[in-house]
């Protein structure tokens, strides 16, 4: 049954102050929906990559640690942010712990469902509201599988100018429209003379936390590792998608019901990090990524040690690199000091 209650909010506040930014209705949309429920798996609404095989946390856990082995094994802690059900996390640290890194795990969730399902996996864990509170005194090493794609962007439309994109109501219908003209000083040159009806994106809260690992990364010493599908921008294109029970939907039916994504912008991504004094690596597939840490052999040892999964272990392997291969790409984000990354080179 859909929860009536947020959109009759969001419907009553656009017809007290006016229509609001697409960034303010994705923001108020995805809280709500993550907030009340386990969205993953066969039985809601997606899969990730670490619902879909063991292989993908062990194979992060492994680059993990191969970066901390090669660093001079330092204390680290152990970052992911938006940890899902704790998947990947109980995965990367059983590979990790066979090499030697048993780091403190710290999550960065406030999905009251998501906590308990990451608690069933990971009991030590350590949760955080936001980056702000995470560990000063030691590296960090910070693990974000399609976060970045929730955060909420700011979108603008081209007319005869370039409008912010807004989100009006009338009753529960809810529709973007262009909002008041923008100065060309606001759109980067390339894009000033856009045809009529192009859509560019920002995620300014991306950047911003981007920009605060960042900082404490060059810092404190560390790395990041981000897996999202995006592209190298910048670029056009209106990328706002809806998914309800693996199926698309429209975002602007129903918010709060099914989970809001954008394509990631690697380059700008890459660029806040640069402006902090951290390394940016990449990006480069999730293909090459996992092909370079030795998904092949992983899936050989695994269907040899169980001969009736070969076959599923197989199909796992095809969606990982082959349905999702090119799809999504990793970046990483280093400290000065530290080593190239694994896959990265």
């Amino acid at each position: 049954m859909t929860d009536t209650a947020l959109p009759e909010r969001l419907a009553r506040a656009i017809a007290l102050a006016g229509p609001i930014p697409v960034a303010q209705y994705m923001a108020a949309a995805n809280a709500h929906y993550y907030a009340t429920r386990d969205p993953l798996g066969a039985g809601g609404d997606f899969t990730t990559a670490p619902e879909i095989s063991q292989m993908f946390g062990e194979l992060v856990g492994l680059w993990c640690a191969d970066l901390w082995d090669r660093a001079g094994r330092p204390d680290v802690a152990w970052v992911e942010l938006g940890p899902g059900r704790g998947t990947l996390a109980a995965d990367a640290a059983r590979a990790m712990a066979k090499a030697g890194l048993q780091p403190p795990g710290h999550f960065v969730e406030t999905s009251p469902a998501l906590r308990k399902a990451q608690a069933e996996r990971v009991p030590a864990a350590t949760w955080h509201d936001a980056v702000d509170t995470l560990p000063t005194d030691r590296p960090l090493i910070v693990v974000a599988n399609e976060f970045f794609d929730a955060l909420p962007i700011r979108q603008l439309v081209k007319r005869e100018q370039w409008h912010e994109r807004l989100v009006a109501a009338q009753d529960l219908l809810f529709l973007p429209i262009a909002g008041k003209p923008l100065p060309d000083a606001v759109i980067p040159e390339p894009f000033r003379d856009a045809p009529a009806g192009s859509i560019l994106e920002t995620s300014p809260a991306a950047v911003t936390i981007i920009r605060g690992l960042a900082k404490r990364i060059a810092a404190q010493g560390g790395a990041l590792i981000a897996v999202d599908y995006g592209y190298e921008g910048p670029a056009l294109g209106d990328t706002l998608q809806a998914v309800r029970g693996h199926a698309f939907a429209n975002p602007f039916e129903a918010p709060g019901e099914h989970d809001l994504t954008t394509h990631v912008d690697f380059t700008t991504l890459a660029a806040a990090a640069q402006a902090e004094g951290a390394v940016a690596w990449g990006p480069v597939t999730q293909r090459d990524l996992l092909g370079a840490l030795g998904i092949d052999s992983r899936t050989s040892a695994l269907a040899k040690a169980s001969p009736d999964r070969a076959e599923a272990l197989g199909a796992d392997r095809r969606r990982l690199m082959d349905d999702m291969g090119t799809l999504f790409k990793a970046l990483a984000i280093t400290a000065p000091s530290w080593p190239t990354p694994a896959a990265f080179t």
